[in-house]
């Protein structure tokens, strides 16, 4: 049994978030919305007809991770890929609005930027389209995005947020964690399906349950199961920490030396999880960068998580936000095992 945890004051962390610089490098995409209503079947196939009232484009992906981290204050710079099309200007448009510093965005002409089109009507999807190429990135292109994050800093804390569309694979991450390293700061990972060998080096790792279980290669069913899956994953990454997310069930944070903190979900209404581990992500990296343990973290992102899935889509809780939510400034201890 670990030694009980103490309240949190998250004032004095969240105060030190703002100034703080942080880079975050991933897939980039570009969420489109289409708005409308039904009230007709096509005559051409058996599938409604959207009656289009509006249109809307939000920061998705690694980019909404920066849109995270800049709400709560601090500088992002982004760091990924697109193309040479409409939906990039759109891209670099939405970050110029958010003050999401695109320099090092790297444009490969040959690849169209990710676009995911939705369709709703009434509140319900009725289709969603997708333009994307997810090949591994080029050796050219890579180089660049290696350069721009070598030469973009000081960042007091850095964030690889893998989509799987391209950008961190097998051969590019040994480069882009290397480069990371070499700040000297906080490198958390946002991981995909795969091996999670090839994130060794990142100072902590945040996957959901589900992907915990492909990495360590079993079902997670019991307390036992978590606490394995976490030391496998610990053992594949070297990490310092992990911290998986777990839905409903809240979040169970290992440390290396075998420490396990639980943290039981905050949110008493969920409308809407797309977008909830990019909140935890720029959340959790962005107190680390302003001093805060990784407990300390990891309960500020849970919170924040709480807030994130109220909203419909994406959604990038502000440090107003969070501070309005917390009770009297404070957060009560974690359970420790």
């Amino acid at each position: 049994m670990n030694a009980p945890d103490k309240p949190l004051n998250a004032t004095a962390i969240l105060g030190h978030i703002a100034g703080r610089r942080l880079a975050v490098v991933g897939d980039a995409m570009l969420d489109h919305f289409v708005w409308g209503s039904v009230d007709r079947i096509s005559p051409e196939a058996p599938v409604p007809v959207v009656r289009v009232r509006e249109e809307t484009w939000k920061l998705g992906g690694a980019a909404n991770v920066a849109a995270g981290i800049r709400a709560l204050g601090a500088d992002a710079v982004f760091f990924g890929l697109c193309g040479r099309d409409e939906a990039a200007a759109t891209l670099r448009n939405l970050l110029g609005e958010r003050g999401i510093a695109p320099d090092g965005l790297v444009t490969d002409p040959g690849r169209p930027t990710t676009l995911k089109t939705r369709i709703i009507a009434h509140s319900q999807q009725v289709c969603r389209t997708d333009r994307e190429n997810d090949a591994p990135i080029d050796d050219v292109h890579l180089a660049a995005l290696v350069a721009g994050l070598r030469e973009g800093g000081p960042f007091d804390g850095i964030v690889l947020s893998d989509y799987g569309k391209g950008v961190l694979t097998g051969s590019s991450l040994p480069a882009l964690l290397a480069a990371a390293r070499e700040a000297k700061v906080p490198v958390v990972v946002d991981p995909k399906r795969g091996d999670y060998a090839k994130y060794r080096g990142a100072t902590s790792l945040t996957p959901n349950q589900r992907e915990a279980e492909q990495a360590c290669g079993h079902a997670i069913h019991t307390s036992d199961d978590l606490r394995r899956a976490g030391a496998r994953i610990l053992d594949l990454t070297d990490a310092e920490a992990l911290l998986i997310t777990r839905g409903e069930h809240g979040m169970a944070l290992y440390l290396r030396g075998g420490a396990e903190h639980h943290l039981p979900a905050v949110a008493t209404t969920v409308f809407d999880v797309t977008g909830a581990g990019d909140t935890v992500i720029a959340v959790y990296t962005a107190c680390l960068a302003a001093g805060a343990s990784h407990l300390e973290a990891a309960r500020l992102a849970n919170h924040a998580a709480g807030l994130a899935v109220r909203e419909l889509g994406t959604a990038a809780v502000t440090l107003e936000q969070l501070r309005a939510a917390l009770p009297n400034d404070t957060l009560p201890p974690a359970a420790a095992r």
